[in-house]
């Protein structure tokens, strides 16, 4: 095994564990770890039992100079906002990932719309404020109640749907404070509201080249049918039908490259994985909601299984700026992710629980279970966290996936376990 790769993946979620388990299957791959991982990833599935699966103590440059890996991809996005493809590049490391300078492109709201505006990618008209005095004045240049956004990283919650000038006048006031997210909402964009279905689309890039990924559709509130609070995401499903070849074609034209194109043309050329989260209106037009610079949690647990091909070779070759599309191809299956959890998620999640069933839900075929908030104590897994579990299969069809996704759904058990029931029921219905 010594002539296969050795790949170090920074983070500890799902989205994580998922890429983990994919490069894992890659044929130059030998050995993944996982800086710091979790309860999931500290060794192989019995399927790819001949390769090394463990999670590494240290800090990500610790890692990388105590293993010195043949790769490093960074999961989450504050670290690639605060720099660290840059620092691991400056010790010599290939790392998969933008620069922080390209990470700004999740990292400022206000950089995004402004970049997007300049380069004649279609979004929604906006306004940034960064102070209360200013807010009123903003506020009126909207018919209708626009969209909060904090300016900075909020892992997922920084963004107010307003019903109301004045429930639009309180979220941004709050941001502006600093009493809803600290510093992140020192600046805060207000912008028009997008009707229509949501959807992303993924794309590994080199700089120059991309490589489109199936759209996915996610499930951001916790409830079914789309009631209560936000999440991080409690399931997901791809390919999504909303997103026809033409209409994928026409992302790609329109949205992905411009980006590509204007961020080499701006001397800040991003390498990584772009996600482009979109609004599809009832007449067919793709509008840009929100760039994120890296992939997808929950959306990467379906992604990994619908791609054929050495994913590593081909994470390898795009930070290298060299990436031959050819290497990977799109499969024929769908793929349906199922969130578990925590009881008290999204506000206070409660961990410690122990959880049952994992054994007879990997052992289901084409399921996947894989780990996000848990952790390890005295060979039990217990909850760790507000997400858990992602339960994930796929199948020949949309539907054969989502029956196979909530069989081993129902086989897993822990106290207070919450998940949704309707997972992909639009695209079945």
């Amino acid at each position: 095994m010594s002539s296969l790769r050795k790949v170090l993946v920074i983070g500890s979620g799902g989205r994580e564990h998922a890429l983990s388990l994919r490069l894992l299957e890659s044929e130059s791959v030998g050995e993944v770890l996982l800086s710091p991982g979790n309860a999931g990833t500290h060794t192989a599935p019995p399927d790819l039992a001949h390769k090394i699966l463990r999670n590494a103590t240290g800090s990500p440059l610790e890692v990388a100079a105590r293993e010195q890996p043949d790769l490093v991809i960074v999961g989450p996005e504050a670290p690639l906002c605060d720099g660290l493809v840059d620092q691991l590049s400056a010790a010599g490391f290939l790392a998969f990932g933008p620069s922080a300078a390209a990470a700004r492109l999740e990292g400022s709201k206000a950089f995004m719309k402004d970049f997007a505006l300049r380069h004649g990618i279609a979004t929604a008209r906006h306004v940034t404020v960064d102070s209360a005095a200013s807010l009123e004045r903003a506020l009126a240049e909207f018919d209708a109640a626009p969209v909060v956004k904090a300016d900075g990283l909020c892992a997922g919650k920084g963004v107010v749907v307003a019903d109301s000038h004045d429930v639009a006048r309180e979220a941004a006031l709050g941001m502006l404070s600093g009493a809803s997210f600290g510093a992140a909402g020192a600046r805060v964009v207000l912008e028009e509201r997008l009707r229509g279905a949501e959807a992303s689309i993924h794309a590994i890039s080199d700089g120059e080249r991309i490589f489109v990924l199936p759209a996915a559709q996610d499930h951001k509130r916790i409830g079914d049918g789309d009631r209560g609070p936000n999440t991080g995401g409690m399931g997901t499903y791809a390919p999504a039908p909303l997103i026809t070849p033409e209409l994928a074609e026409r992302v790609t034209r329109q949205i992905l490259l411009p980006a590509i194109h204007g961020m080499a043309a701006d001397g800040t050329p991003f390498r990584g994985a772009l996600f482009a989260g979109l609004m599809v209106s009832d007449a067919g037009e793709p509008g840009l909601l929100e760039f994120n610079v890296r992939f997808g949690d929950p959306e990467t647990q379906v992604l990994m299984n619908l791609i054929d091909g050495d994913f590593a070779e081909a994470l390898i070759q795009a930070a290298r700026g060299k990436l031959d599309p050819a290497l990977l191809t799109l499969s024929k299956n769908s793929a349906v992710c199922v969130v578990l959890a925590a009881a008290g998620y999204p506000a206070t999640p409660r961990a410690g629980d122990p959880i049952e069933g994992l054994d007879v839900a990997a052992r289901m075929p084409n399921v996947r279970v894989f780990h996000a908030g848990t952790r390890l104590d005295a060979g039990r897994v217990l909850t760790a966290g507000g997400r858990v579990l992602g339960v994930t299969a796929r199948g020949s069809s949309l539907a054969e996936a989502h029956q196979r996704a909530y069989q081993a759904t129902e086989a897993i058990r822990f106290a207070g376990m919450q998940f949704r029931r309707d997972i992909a029921a639009r695209a079945l219905a």
